[in-house]
């Protein structure tokens, strides 16, 4: 008794919801990649330049994870049409 082939390719729904989780969880890191570039322009700019750039990051990131959370469903459906139920 063999068992029936898994599909080659996830649902997009399913798909799309994935990378949108995994954009979110990315969040974090590119948060503290832009917190941190201006620590490597010391000297270079004013500290005005660089408060309206940490500031500007800010609310940059604000945004992304709002426009981000509104893209996702607020609860977990359960596995879609092709996915693995152990995932």
């Amino acid at each position: 008794m063999s068992r029936e082939p898994e599909p080659m390719f996830l649902a997009r729904e399913t798909y799309r919801r994935r990378r949108l989780m995994d954009a979110g969880k990315m969040m974090p890191i590119l948060g503290a990649i832009l917190f941190f570039a201006p620590a490597l322009w010391a000297g270079q700019l004013s500290t005005l330049t660089g408060l309206l750039y940490l500031l500007l990051c800010w609310i940059a990131m604000i945004v992304a994870a709002v426009l981000l959370s509104r893209r996702l469903p607020t609860q977990d459906t359960g596995p879609g049409p092709g996915d693995e139920e152990g995932r």
